[in-house]
């Protein structure tokens, strides 16, 4: 296994269809860079959570791993919960460096990809 990681990490929800844009993420994200370990995580609902994944990752060699939150804004979930677990991540694997980045929404590539997206659907409606 690569010795960097990368956890997407999404809310979740009952229905498991809910996850299928998350899973395609990180099946690109394989394609583009096949030298990370990349792994979706999920707040709630749906497998592997946070925990879980990280610990498949660390126990498969991971010594750096990078985990981005794919929320649109940074409410409670992003603010207070995915810190807490992080923080346990960091005291279950000492061994890794856990990286906890900002939630996709606040990237300027998201929101110009949202943007764009949104004139394009205004134009296709004629």
């Amino acid at each position: 296994m690569p010795s960097q990681g990368l956890i997407l990490f999404a809310h979740g929800a009952r229905d498991p269809r809910w996850a299928e844009p998350f899973e395609r993420v990180a099946a690109r994200v394989r394609a583009l860079r096949p030298d990370w370990a990349v792994s979706p995580a999920y707040l709630e609902f749906l497998s592997p959570d946070l925990d879980a994944a990280g610990a498949a990752l660390a126990t498969g060699g991971c010594r750096e791993v990078e985990i981005l939150p794919l929320f649109l804004g940074a409410g409670g979930h992003v603010r207070k919960d995915l810190p807490d677990r992080v923080e346990r991540l960091r005291a279950t694997h000492p061994a890794v460096r856990w990286t906890l980045r900002p939630a996709a929404g606040e990237s300027d590539i998201l929101i110009e990809a949202l943007a764009r997206l949104a004139v394009q659907t205004m134009e296709e409606r004629g």
